[in-house]
């Protein structure tokens, strides 16, 4: 590696291209592949690092806080670049390949969810998730964004949570290089949002579960409040009220349907054809299929099949004969 003296203010590396140190980066990169490593570059498209809610609400929380204002800025030109090569999120652990005036090493240690911060927030989105799609898409209410997203009580960690390490010369604990990687959790959150769980330690189907609990709990106090309603209504008016009708007694109507049937009440003892109600315009037509309802006393039909009937026999008459024409003769004229 090349140093440069700047006249007693300390050796630093020369200054590297961009295209030449992504390039070093990538060849190492494939040596690791080779040796059967899994490689996981951060790649942005654009100047936008993050565009989820997950993403972009590790990005918010990094920069509101003052210890890391002053570094983020040069870590979001390297993360942008292209320069974080690879990045490994694990429980409680990131760790990631920097490329710089050489190929650095990041190692961020974070400290795991408290069990208490975790049980307010599996509290504050009891029965307030729909599903799993929702939580992982940020398609929250606003009181769990709220508890979620929280500077203080959310899923978040606190710069007192960080440990960072870097193997670059600079002295400082937020290096540039540390700051590219923490943006790059923000971009990998896009495409996976459960590893900020990971990261923390927790697991996010926990919200789920207990969605799914308080759900069940609310619909079944749902059902005991209507039975107490119908208790109640018997005593005031002091009337019994008929229990609930069963799947097969509770069949609805067969319909009539446009003049082509006849409508019959399910369950009655009598088949007989009945007129449906509120039709008195299409009586003409019922009328007319009711002729060919058969009757309940009518005898059965007779298993012998009806004679056929002989065609009759039509007898030509012979045609009467023409007269001849009567013959024209000529009067003479008296002389």
């Amino acid at each position: 590696m090349r140093f440069r003296d700047y006249g007693g203010w300390g050796r630093w590396p020369a200054y590297v291209p961009v295209a030449k140190r992504r390039a070093d980066a990538h060849k190492e990169m494939d040596k690791l592949r080779k040796k059967g490593q899994t490689i996981t570059p951060v790649t942005i498209e654009g100047r936008t690092i993050a565009r989820s809610f997950w993403g972009k609400g590790w990005c918010d929380h990094m920069e509101s806080f003052h210890d890391f204002a002053n570094r983020l800025p040069r870590g979001r030109t390297y993360v942008r670049n292209g320069s974080v090569v690879h990045l490994e999120i694990s429980r409680g652990k990131i760790f990631a390949h920097v490329a710089g005036s050489s190929l650095y090493k990041v190692s961020i240690e974070i400290d795991l969810l408290p069990q208490k911060r975790w049980a307010d927030i599996k509290r504050a989105c009891s029965g307030q998730i729909a599903s799993l799609v929702d939580l992982l898409q940020g398609r929250l209410s606003d009181g769990v964004m709220r508890q979620v997203i929280d500077r203080d009580t959310g899923l978040f960690p606190q710069p007192k949570e960080f440990k960072l390490n870097c193997s670059c010369p600079d002295w400082a604990d937020m290096c540039k290089h540390v700051a590219a990687v923490c943006y790059g959790v923000g971009a990998r959150l896009d495409h996976s949002p459960e590893l900020l769980f990971l990261l923390r330690g927790v697991d996010h189907t926990e919200l789920m579960s207990e969605s799914s609990v308080a759900a069940v709990v609310n619909q079944g106090a749902a059902g005991a409040k209507s039975k107490r309603i119908a208790a109640n209504l018997s005593e005031v008016f002091g009337i019994d009220l008929a229990p609930p009708l069963s799947t097969e007694e509770n069949a609805p109507l067969e319909h009539f349907s446009r003049g082509r049937g006849v409508m019959t009440c399910a369950g009655s003892e009598s088949q007989s054809p009945a007129l449906p109600c509120g039709a008195p315009k299409r009586y003409g037509r019922v009328k007319n299929a009711l002729k060919n309802v058969p009757k309940e006393n009518a005898p059965p039909p007779s298993s012998t099949p009806p004679k056929k009937r002989s065609p009759k026999k039509t007898v030509k008459k012979p045609l009467p004969k023409k007269s001849p024409p009567p013959s024209t003769v000529r009067k003479s004229k008296k002389s």
